[in-house]
């Protein structure tokens, strides 16, 4: 399998193909990144960075002692809060993110907006640099048999968990035509809109096949709706919008 070594981002946070990521960068390493895909010109070729999931680690390394512990900060540096071997802080499977935005502000932080396109795994991970890269092998999508079946289910499902969720009556349920019906589309959707934990999204994202990942979560959905039913109501949810990551 080819595979390329880009810019790695590690984040307590999955990243689907398709969705969006707002960050807000301020740490010197990834500051350092993002001076480098200035360099590229984006007409000729995307500026691309791998996006993966932190298994054990900081996101953010801190910058001064003072800990409630005394623990002392780490040494500055591109795997500061991943350990000395930061290949095993990440999980195995991240995503490629294409930067369609990189404004740098005049303290010299970014503001990014990108979009996941590919899933991958992390063949191994360099800290020689200013900031973490990997080696990368691009995952197939494969759709599997029953996709476009599972698909139909997830999103009723789907529609049902996010009535639910808002406390609103199943009568008012909209029709959803804005909802894709693409079953690869749908099964990363869902994934990342669902309430769910890093490790839940992360078994998701390493779905074997498009099939397994819809199948998991229609069991999701009708266990997590059938949850919220003997619930109080909950306040509306906006579901499809990610956070900013600090960075």
């Amino acid at each position: 399998m080819t595979t390329a070594r880009l810019p790695l981002f590690p984040l307590n946070s999955v990243l689907f193909p398709g969705l969006v990521l707002p960050l807000n960068i301020f740490e010197e390493r990834y500051r350092a990144m993002m001076r480098d895909l200035l360099k590229v010109d984006d007409e000729a070729e995307p500026r691309r960075f791998a996006v993966v999931a932190i298994r054990d680690g900081h996101e953010v390394a801190p910058t001064a002692p003072g800990l409630p512990d005394g623990t002392p900060a780490p040494e500055p540096g591109p795997a500061a809060g991943f350990g000395d071997d930061p290949l095993r802080s990440f999980h195995e499977v991240g995503c490629i993110a294409d930067a369609a935005t990189i404004r740098e502000r005049d303290d010299g932080s970014f503001e990014v907006l990108a979009t996941g396109t590919a899933r991958v795994r992390i063949r191994s991970v360099e800290a020689s640099g200013p900031y973490l890269t990997a080696e990368v092998e691009e995952l197939a999508e494969d759709p599997g048999d029953e996709a476009t079946a599972l698909a139909e289910g997830v999103l009723r499902a789907f529609r049902t968990y996010q009535k639910r969720l808002a406390g609103a009556r199943e009568r008012s349920l909209s029709t959803g035509a804005d909802l894709p019906d693409e079953p690869s589309v749908v099964s990363y959707l869902v994934a990342a809109a669902v309430v769910l934990d890093v490790p839940a999204r992360q078994r998701l994202l390493e779905a074997a096949d498009v099939e397994t990942r819809l199948r998991e979560e229609l069991a999701l959905l009708r266990a997590e709706t059938a949850v919220i039913r003997h619930l109080p109501s909950l306040p509306a949810t906006e579901l499809t919008r990610a956070p900013t990551n600090l960075n």
